[in-house]
């Protein structure tokens, strides 16, 4: 009986060493996983951003990990942190609620913290909010297919 046991054990690790391998080719194409971070004032933007991404003509797609209900205070940032830390990027919406929400510099410390990619962009062309200190030297990208699409790249 043991020689059988044994013999299906070493079955299943050889077939999940090979199951392993098939598992990175996955992730190699697989969607990136983007943490978009904005202020409250600013969910349709958000709302504008993972509808666009869900277009057949848009040139990007990415799985939305933004926080989309409240938590409370005293583990929202656990819980944020650990979505901010399993994503490829985070996309900063920027406007001029941006400077005022404690919420989204919050999230943008949070992704320098743990060494996920951050680009910012402007939601309104016409009405650039300021850039956030948080931000760094990350760049801030006017808001079009294109201009995501190559940054979504990147991540």
């Amino acid at each position: 009986m043991w020689p059988v046991i044994a013999a299906i054990g070493a079955f299943a690790l050889i077939a999940k060493a090979f199951s392993d391998d098939e598992e990175d080719d996955e992730n190699e194409e697989r969607e990136k996983r983007v943490f978009i971070s904005f202020a409250m004032e600013d969910e349709k933007y958000r709302n504008y951003l993972v509808g666009q991404a869900k277009n057949d003509r848009t040139p990007f797609t990415f799985a939305d990990m933004s926080v989309k209900e409240p938590w409370d205070d005293a583990v929202w940032q656990e819980k944020c942190r650990k979505r901010i830390r399993k994503c490829d990027g985070m996309i900063v919406l920027l406007s001029k609620n941006t400077w005022r929400s404690k919420g989204a510099r919050w999230e943008i410390r949070c992704a320098k913290e743990e060494g996920v990619p951050v680009i910012a962009m402007h939601v309104k062309k016409n009405d650039k909010a300021a850039k956030l200190p948080e931000l760094g030297n990350s760049k801030v990208m006017e808001w079009s297919w294109e201009n995501l699409e190559e940054r979504i790249n990147r991540f």
